[in-house]
């Protein structure tokens, strides 16, 4: 461990926490809070009231003592809000999608999955004892080929909706239209486009797909939705397969109460006001006009640096000045492609975006 340790540290790779405080001495352009919904009264509400009535905890799995009639509603308002029949509510995002490849896959499938997922895709992908075949990010003519060459009866096709760092939004249509031609499933985590695109209602929506009998989608509660937890949505069918075959959500206690209140309060808010993700693109762009960087499709913008230890100083630095940003090192992303990733949220005024931009501009050229 000492060796790996000092590795770390020579790579500039090394992690700490860093404890946030109550109030924080900085601008927020770092965390996945997008409609600031986190410390919305409205949300804190439904959370105080879950936990009055429901008490702190689930008590057991979902399938025990777990799902209380809060769960029940709060998957109602999740497939209303992404259009999609059914929805299943999980402990985190991450456990949603380690539950949805390893009860949709087998021996017998082959999953396709895009370069540039998220490790919590990438280790449901190594959970499903499928085979794997990775591509290159947005490749869809290389899944196609892949789908085209299988040998096995089944096949997933595994995408993230939009890149976490890149802010890309993949052609979703198109990818559905490759899957279905080639009788495979495609599995869409969106856990960056709910709340965010489609007027909050989601890529799947957007895109037209969300309803489709062969697209499952992952999403996140603690994103847009300020919360905690995750879900599976898709059709009844896949639903209940999840529910009866996936361990992760078999073997978990469920969902606390008050972060199914908080989720159930923000997803009627983000039903009734999708004004608020279309200011929040709006916002995004304007950021990435003010930073010289290409606007992206989703509130997530990237500054390339470099190497890790070069982008840990820089976001460092933009600390000292009062702006907080993510950073990105290996193995996140790519050796060399080390960098700052900068979230836009609704709350952003014009002041903060130039802080940002002069920060950056002065430390870039120092």
């Amino acid at each position: 461990m000492e060796q790996k340790s000092e590795r770390r540290i020579r790579a500039g790779l090394q992690r700490e926490l860093s404890p946030r405080a109550e109030q924080v001495p900085w601008v927020d352009f770092a965390s996945n809070d997008y409609l600031k919904l986190a410390k919305d009264p409205r949300v804190i509400a439904g959370a105080v009231s879950a936990a009055e009535r429901w008490g702190t905890g689930a008590t057991g799995s979902r399938l025990v003592t777990g799902t209380t009639e809060l769960h029940a509603e709060l998957e109602e308002a999740l497939a209303d809000l992404t259009g999609t029949p059914s929805a299943l509510v999980f402990s985190s995002g991450y456990l949603a999608n380690l539950g949805v490849l390893a009860a949709l896959g087998g021996r017998d499938c082959v999953i396709i999955a895009d370069g540039g997922n998220h490790a919590s895709l990438i280790d449901g992908c190594k959970l499903s004892n499928a085979r794997v075949v990775t591509v290159e990010h947005g490749d869809a003519l290389a899944v196609e080929k892949a789908l085209i060459d299988r040998a096995e009866s089944r096949a997933l096709v595994v995408v993230d909706a939009i890149n976490s760092v890149l802010g890309d939004l993949l052609p979703l249509a198109r990818w559905h239209e490759i899957s279905r031609a080639h009788g495979a499933i495609l599995v869409i985590d969106d856990a960056h486009g709910i709340g965010v695109r489609g007027q909050g209602r989601g890529s799947t929506w957007e895109a037209g797909i969300a309803a489709e009998p062969d697209v499952v989608v992952t999403v996140t509660l603690s994103k847009s939705l300020g919360s905690q937890g995750g879900a599976v949505l898709g059709d009844a069918r896949v639903i209940d397969h999840v529910l009866n075959t996936a361990r992760p959500f078999i073997f978990d206690t469920g969902l606390s109460p008050s972060s199914a209140g908080a989720a159930l309060v923000a997803t009627q808010i983000i039903r009734e006001q999708p004004e608020m993700a279309t200011a929040l693109l709006a916002r995004a762009a304007g950021i990435a006009h003010a930073l010289g960087v290409a606007a992206t499709d989703a509130a997530i913008l990237s500054w390339t640096v470099g190497g890790a230890q070069e982008a840990l100083d820089l976001a460092d630095a933009l600390g000292d000045r009062g702006v907080r940003v993510g950073c990105f090192r290996p193995p996140s992303v790519a050796i060399g492609s080390a960098g700052l990733r900068i979230t836009a949220n609704r709350h952003h005024t014009d002041a903060d975006v130039e802080l940002l931009a002069r920060s950056l501009q002065q430390l870039a050229t120092a």
